[in-house]
């Protein structure tokens, strides 16, 4: 079996598409001609969005990401973290935390997306040798 896509419902699909094109440099896959559906390149998995109006045309309940506290995050990798929250907040995030240096060798920065969802911007995990 293969993890292939996390959706994610939003309000409005072509603005969510290209602020995380703006945002964190993802390239578009595709979207519906009806702009209820898209996906962006990221990788072996897609990170897809569905409009909220789609979702409850199809009897499904769906919850709102400005709801607190967040119950998950997406993260992208980097290895200039405050470059990359700089890009994000130009393009219409709101930090959340900016970068911290983690007793693990990681650097992080939090902002929410243009939705409200929780987003998490870091340098890859540094492990010693020897440790796991």
């Amino acid at each position: 079996m293969k993890y292939r896509y996390t959706i994610l419902y939003v309000s409005d699909v072509p603005a969510t598409l290209s602020f995380y094109e703006a945002a964190f440099g993802l390239t578009l896959s595709m979207l519906h001609e009806a702009g209820d559906y898209g996906e962006l390149n990221s990788g072996d998995t897609k990170l897809a969005f569905s409009s909220l109006d789609l979702m409850k045309s199809m009897a499904k309940e769906v919850g709102d990401a400005r709801e607190q506290p967040p119950c998950f995050e997406l993260a992208f990798e980097t290895n200039d973290v405050p470059a990359a929250v700089t890009r994000a907040r130009e393009a219409g995030a709101t930090l959340v935390q900016d970068a911290t240096a983690m007793p693990w060798g990681q650097t992080i920065s939090y902002v929410k997306d243009i939705n409200g969802f929780l987003v998490e911007i870091c340098t890859p995990v540094q492990i010693d040798s020897g440790e796991v």
